[in-house]
């Protein structure tokens, strides 16, 4: 076969050659020949041509058009309606899909399964159930036997019933043989994590069995359930989730899922979440939260005592050109606290000062919790201060009556006593709370004299008292044998456009009881006008005439 098909090439070749020949003999030109290549000076050496012999061998070459070559393939008709259905199925066009049936139906062309699931996809997408199920039907009284998708779309459409009606669903693709693939059991997961459901242990079941089966969870899905797992209050789950998906996949979850991790963390004060998902954050995304979520991750870190954490959200609340208050920087107080570093918390005192935040005895009540355990601690604050100055550091006075504070937590007033002496050594003026702390220990030590004292040193300060400063002397008057003076503060306070609190009034009562006075019914009506109730103890009190009620043997 090799021959004959040579000996014919060879025949169609020498029939182009002669063809060849004539042509050239005919228009002029000269025949090419394959010879030996030329030098140069035998090529230079032969005449040039006439002009008139120095015609284009070949001419341009021009497209012919020609409409009956490969002419258009008449598509068929399912084939059209099939395209058809599909782009009413992505425009989500349900009646334009059902006018296309009815077409199909009036041409006598059977639909088959792509534009039965295109039906069902739009069904699908609108909620409608029963008609989806009567295109199941239909798809079985042609013959045509229903597929995965087919399943998924019966799934998305009873999205909305009981859950009774998916499992009905997953029963018939059981079977059918026909097992869930990734769009099963995203749907199945969607559903369970929606607002109104909530489901995530289900959800964590789906995500469990796309594990066994090998398949992969996207990327949405995974958002959901860790979102959701945030959302109710599990932050160690959602971030081992997080952790998980990101180090068996490519892609990488949102930023809005991690701040919500963070936001999760931080409200249940999990401090390792709180650290792992700020690095994440912070280090990795770079994302800044909002002030918020800041003040969140603030508490967590004072409450475990992340002072490096605290500080670096500090950092961040000056990034994000939120104002400096007081609020952001107790949690810092509390941290360094808890940490143990209270040299550092004093020094944060005086940082805050110099950018005009005013430190409060809110502020310093860590430092107070630290320095009431022993009398060694409160020892040790002065050498602390020291240190400070030492550094050309200022010291605030809210340190010293912290110390002060807690010298008289430890009933010792003479500890508390000297720490308000040395208010000049360190450059400092003591406040009103520096004078209601001491109040409060002559209260204890029922030292009327140091009381006395003091209110004229907070005179000639030039402080003003305030509603605690009134109560306290009132009471510290009530613990001495004449106590005329308290009516007389109590007037005095009155006169200041202070409401005097319960706690007054039920103190005077009951000293008046005791010592058979009178005046109990004067202050009596003066509690109820003031609007208070008489509480059952101090009832008992005044109908016992001063005898405290006891249980019996």
């Amino acid at each position: 076969m090799l021959t004959s098909t040579s000996r014919n090439s060879l025949k169609r070749v020498s029939r182009k050659a002669a063809l060849w020949t004539s042509q050239s003999e005919c228009t002029g030109v000269l025949p090419v020949t394959f010879s030996r290549c030329q030098s140069t000076q035998q090529v230079a050496a032969k005449p040039a041509l006439h002009s008139s012999s120095s015609r284009i061998r070949n001419k341009p070459w021009s497209f012919v058009p020609d409409q009956s070559f490969q002419g258009t393939a008449s598509g068929s008709a399912i084939a059209r309606y099939q395209f058809r259905s599909t782009g009413f199925a992505n425009s989500k066009s349900t009646a334009m899909l059902l006018r296309m049936c009815k077409e199909m139906k009036q041409e006598g062309v059977n639909p088959d399964i792509i534009i039965y699931n295109n039906l069902l996809a739009c069904l699908a997408d609108d909620c409608h159930v029963l008609e989806a199920w009567a295109v199941v039907e239909d798809m079985s009284s042609m013959g045509i036997a229903p597929d995965r998708n087919t399943f998924n779309h019966l799934i998305h459409a009873s999205r909305r019933l009981h859950s009774g009606a998916m499992w009905d669903i997953l029963d018939k693709m059981d079977a059918a043989n026909i097992p869930p693939n990734e769009r099963t059991f995203q749907l199945m997961i969607q559903r369970h994590t929606t607002p109104e459901r909530k489901n995530l242990e289900f959800a964590l079941q789906c995500v469990y069995e796309m594990g066994t089966r090998g398949l992969i969870l996207e990327l949405t899905i995974a958002q959901d359930v860790i979102g959701l797992a945030a959302e109710l209050g599990f932050p160690r789950l959602a971030i081992d989730l997080a952790e998980n998906f990101e180090a068996t996949s490519v892609r990488r979850l949102s930023s809005e899922t991690w701040l919500g991790c963070l936001a999760s963390s931080a409200e249940a004060l999990y401090a390792k979440g709180v650290q792992r998902c700020w690095e994440k954050v912070i280090g990795d995304l770079n994302v800044t939260p909002d002030e918020g979520l800041c003040l969140d991750v603030l508490h967590t870190a004072g409450r475990h005592g992340l002072s490096d954490l605290a500080t670096d959200v500090i950092r961040v609340l000056r990034i994000l050109g939120a104002d400096w208050q007081e609020y952001h920087f107790a949690p810092l107080v509390e941290a360094m606290c808890n940490a143990g570093n209270l040299k550092d918390a004093f020094g944060t005192l005086d940082l805050m000062r110099s950018s005009n935040i005013f430190p409060t005895a809110v502020t310093t009540q860590p430092i107070y919790e630290v320095l009431k355990q022993d009398v060694d601690k409160v020892d040790g604050a002065w050498e602390l201060l020291d240190k400070l100055r030492s550094e050309g550091k200022t010291i605030d006075r809210t340190a010293i009556n912290a110390i002060i504070r807690a010298a008289i937590s430890l009933s010792d007033l003479q500890r508390a006593v000297g720490a308000y002496k040395a208010f000049p050594d360190y450059k400092c003026v003591p406040d009103i709370d520096t004078f209601n702390s001491l109040l409060s220990g002559c209260i204890i030590a029922s030292h009327r004299g140091l009381g006395d004292r003091l209110l004229l040193d907070l005179k000639e300060l030039g402080i003003k008292p305030d509603a605690m400063t009134y109560e306290r002397i009132i009471v510290l008057c009530l613990t001495q044998t004449t106590y005329e003076d308290a009516f007389f503060y109590l007037e005095e306070m009155k006169a200041q456009k202070y409401v005097p609190p319960r706690s007054v009034y039920d103190a005077i009562i009951r000293t008046c009881i005791a010592a058979g006075d009178s005046r109990y019914t004067l202050a009596l009506d003066e509690l109820k006008k003031c609007g208070y109730t008489v509480s059952d103890n101090l009832q008992t009190f005044i109908d016992t005439g001063g005898r405290e009620s006891r249980p019996r043997s």
